[in-house]
């Protein structure tokens, strides 16, 4: 059984060169890394990886050289600058692959830090807000220290552990991040519209967090029997469960039910999905699986981009070669709603960013294609719709230079033309 001790003893059990697991998003242990980031004179070598973390990722800073190195899943704001500046490293992957690099022993686990619920009667946790590849790290790691929190939400599904997986349990009650939705421009609310009027009465949704996904929730208040299989989910839901508008009726898998991987958002969020038998909490491995995703119907996801080029090519994850985010499940879904009955892959952008287009002619150099212009089909912008599914290069040119923003129109037109000639 988990022996419970404080995090200066859990923490003494690692030693140099080793690798170790963080839990993700907002579940990440701040406590348990404190207690890690404090043995920094006695450490050297030691390999981190996660997927995003909220908080401060102090293992980051430039004095941490040479004790600590990252090499995370997916670049978040607070480990962005490290990258790009060469202090962490960054393994494309896709979300649904995570769980196999460590079942696999692709990357062997020595210590994975995570974050639970106190157990219940029968001896079991939660991992809350975060299962993704979390679980997989706890079914494979050397050794399991687990961040004990009586606020962290009890959620059901996968992430339900019992104490004999860990091997250190260390008490300590702190608040789980939170993120506050901004209020929605006036484009991400056209935008919003323009997704809303994609998705069919029936239909399965995933979608991220952020301004314009909330956009599109706000707006699909009259929509019947929807429902939800997406790795990860806020507060917009909230309302649309309470309306009645989600249900899960005519899901296939899980019916009934919302499946997500992990949740980010407010206290609401976390209060609503504390011991609610509604909402499953389940392994990437199994939410992001192309083969799971599409036996629901009309599966729609509804993902973003950095940039697109006039042939449909989604740049969604660097900016040129500097990375700013990460592969993520973009593709799992894209291709899952593809292969779905009447399911539909979206990408929502706004026009411009800083005044600049975010249809360009070609990607910037360097920058990565998440999604090739072969996965994709609808592009939304606040100005329409743009099916390319089916379209030659110099139909997607005129469909895209249609739905982007009115002062750019006349660069991409003369852009495509030289390009496609006579096609656009």
């Amino acid at each position: 059984m988990a022996k419970y001790v404080n995090s200066q003893e859990a923490l003494s059990y690692l030693q140099s060169g080793d690798r170790v697991f963080i839990h993700s998003v907002a579940a990440a242990p701040q406590h348990l890394i404190d207690a890690m980031v404090e043995r920094k004179g006695e450490l050297s070598n030691v390999e981190i990886v996660h997927l995003h973390t909220e908080s401060e990722a102090k293992y980051v800073a430039p004095e941490f050289q040479g004790v600590f190195h990252l090499k995370s899943f997916f670049v978040g704001a607070n480990v962005r600058q490290a990258t790009q500046a060469n202090r962490a490293d960054y393994i494309p992957v896709f979300l649904s692959e995570v769980p196999a690099l460590f079942r696999n022993n692709i990357l062997s686990i020595d210590i994975a830090l995570v974050h639970v619920c106190p157990p219940d009667k029968h001896g079991y946790c939660s991992l809350g807000v975060s299962v993704d590849a979390s679980l997989a790290a706890i079914e494979t790691a050397k050794i399991v220290i687990a961040q004990v929190n009586a606020k962290m939400p009890r959620t059901m599904g996968d992430g339900c552990i019992h104490l004999s997986h860990f091997d250190y349990l260390v008490e300590h009650d702190s608040d789980i991040p939170v993120v506050e939705a901004a209020p929605l421009s006036e484009e991400e609310i056209r935008i919003g519209h323009h997704v809303a009027s994609l998705v069919e009465n029936g239909a399965t949704l995933q979608m991220g967090i952020g301004n314009i996904p909330n956009a599109v929730l706000a707006a699909l208040g009259d929509h019947k029997a929807l429902g939800v299989h997406t790795e990860m989910f806020s507060d917009g839901i909230i309302p649309l469960v309470e309306k009645g508008v989600i249900t899960g009726e005519k899901k296939k898998l899980n019916r009934g039910k919302i499946v997500s991987s992990f949740v980010m958002g407010t206290k609401k969020l976390y209060d609503f999905v504390d011991q609610n038998p509604g909402v499953l909490m389940m392994d990437a491995a199994y939410v992001n699986d192309v083969a799971t995703i599409r036996q629901n119907p009309k599966v729609t996801s509804i993902n973003s981009a950095i940039e697109i080029d006039l042939t449909g090519q989604v740049c969604a994850d660097s900016i040129g070669t500097k990375h700013f985010s990460g592969v993520g499940g973009q593709i799992d879904f894209i291709r899952g709603a593809s292969y779905s009955k009447g399911g539909k892959p979206i990408i929502a952008i706004s026009a411009t960013n800083k005044g600049f287009s975010k249809i360009v002619p070609t990607l910037k150099e360097g920058a990565g294609v998440v999604s090739t212009r072969a996965n994709v089909h609808y592009i939304v912008t606040e100005y329409g719709i743009a099916n390319l599914y089916g379209k030659s290069l110099g139909e997607r040119a005129k469909l895209l230079i249609d739905i982007a923003h009115p002062n750019h129109r006349e660069a991409l037109s003369k852009a495509a033309f030289e390009r496609f000639g006579q096609g656009v």
